[in-house]
């Protein structure tokens, strides 16, 4: 089904998006992407550097495009033309789906040198190995459930970070009554269906979490429970300005970074931008967990697969996920990035006060069987369910449906996506 998928969408997309030629260099390693803000760039930097500290060029193939969904578009169409990149950045369920087709490279030989398994949390590596084989590399740990903050704001009206979802309704009114927009958001499928990530996990926990969004149970899905998550999407609905549509995610980062709005939900990716404007956590800005999320952890982690090219690419192959896995790099990456590094051995030395947080709550979230997928960014559900879902979330968002109708059509959606 998932080859089909890939033979159907070539035709209409090769002419519009162009074929890149193979790297024709044996030691060049073309990377397709979407990492193309500010923020994002510089950290990719990281990763260009110790490539080539390993005798190998870095060939970009940037596809601009928040969620990824882009490149994911334009991988497809590659893959059927027989011209898929060299290595592919990749979320969640894509990477056993190209797996189980046959296309990626095992990269065993790399992770047993390097000892991944111990190194990698099992959340992860649940992404990351199809029947036991390593088949990516994972660079990061993001976490969805963050608000950010502009500190002059909360400063200036006394504001401290909520820990109920009823306290950041008040300072939302306040905020808006002090001339401020309350929350900067972009109108887009996958920003909205983001918020969502943490309006479920508030309105249920992580079991409910779950149940809901990764077990898919019809139960939990059509629940009281659920309604509640959609109410707070109502509410947050109201916290935004009129020109949220089609906003782009690090538009309305700046607009936090500005002192145009003071506040944004949004995974940690967001703090590369404040750190790429110079800007410092708890000087300029606040970092705290979205309300009635504190000790959960849903995440997402970008990995990087490599292609099956021959005997010949082996080699470059293997640089590149040593590279992606290096304890330094993932470091140093991370640190721009916003993010945290994948591997758990890595020190804390670097990292600003929401870096160092952030690592302590996936060790204790861990522990307490609390860190979970994000659904919106490919992590809880395949592609299948989680398109549906995101039609129902986008469009109660933009709409003036009841929470309970909304409830409905998501059992409805899922149902009709299995």
């Amino acid at each position: 089904m998932f080859k089909k998928q890939i033979i159907a969408i070539a035709a209409t997309l090769l002419a519009g998006h162009g074929a890149s030629a193979l790297a024709a260099d044996a030691k060049t390693v073309e990377v397709m992407h979407w990492w193309t803000s500010g923020g994002e760039a510089k950290a990719l930097g990281v990763l260009k550097d110790n490539l080539k500290e390993r005798g190998y060029a870095w060939k970009d193939s940037p596809i601009a495009g928040g969620g990824g969904e882009a490149a994911r578009t334009v991988l497809k169409a590659r893959v059927a033309s027989n011209n898929p990149p060299d290595a592919i950045q990749m979320l969640g369920f894509t990477i056993p789906e190209y797996a189980a087709e046959g296309y990626l490279a095992n990269l065993d030989p790399v992770a047993t040198k390097e000892g991944w398994d111990k190194l990698v949390p099992p959340p992860i590596q649940r992404f990351s190995k199809v029947d036991g084989h390593w088949i990516a590399a994972p660079v990061d740990v993001h976490r969805t459930n963050w608000i950010w903050a502009n500190k002059k704001i909360f400063d200036e009206l006394k504001l401290t970070p909520p820990k109920t979802f009823d306290e950041l309704v008040t300072a939302a009114a306040a905020i808006r009554k002090a001339g401020y927009i309350p929350l900067a958001h972009g109108g887009q499928p996958w920003q909205e269906a983001t918020i969502f990530d943490s309006a479920v996990m508030s309105a249920g926990g992580p079991k409910f979490y779950q149940q809901a969004l990764v077990k898919l149970d019809t139960g939990a899905l059509g629940s009281k429970t659920m309604e509640k998550a959609f109410d707070q999407m109502r509410a947050l609905r109201g916290m935004v300005d009129p020109n949220f549509p089609g906003r782009d995610w690090n538009l309305a980062t700046s607009m936090v970074i500005s002192g145009k709005a003071a506040m944004q939900i949004m995974g940690d990716w967001a703090k590369g931008e404040f750190a790429s404007a110079g800007k410092k956590a708890n000087v300029d800005y606040l970092c705290f967990q979205y309300p009635g999320t504190e000790g959960t952890f849903i995440f997402n982690t970008d990995q990087f697969a490599t292609f099956k090219k021959g005997e010949a690419s082996v080699p470059g192959e293997q640089a590149f996920a040593s590279t992606i896995m290096d304890k330094g790099v993932q470091a140093r990456f991370n640190q721009i990035k916003g993010s945290i590094p994948a591997r758990l051995d890595v020190p804390e030395d670097g990292f600003d006060e929401c870096g160092k947080k952030s690592m302590t709550d996936l060790r204790s979230a861990l522990k307490a069987d609390a860190m979970v997928g994000s659904f919106a960014h490919g992590h809880a559900m395949p592609d299948g369910p989680k398109t549906a879902v995101y039609d129902v979330v986008t469009h109660f968002f933009n709409s003036n449906q009841s929470s309970a109708d909304a409830v409905k059509a998501l059992v409805s959606a899922v149902n009709n996506s299995k």
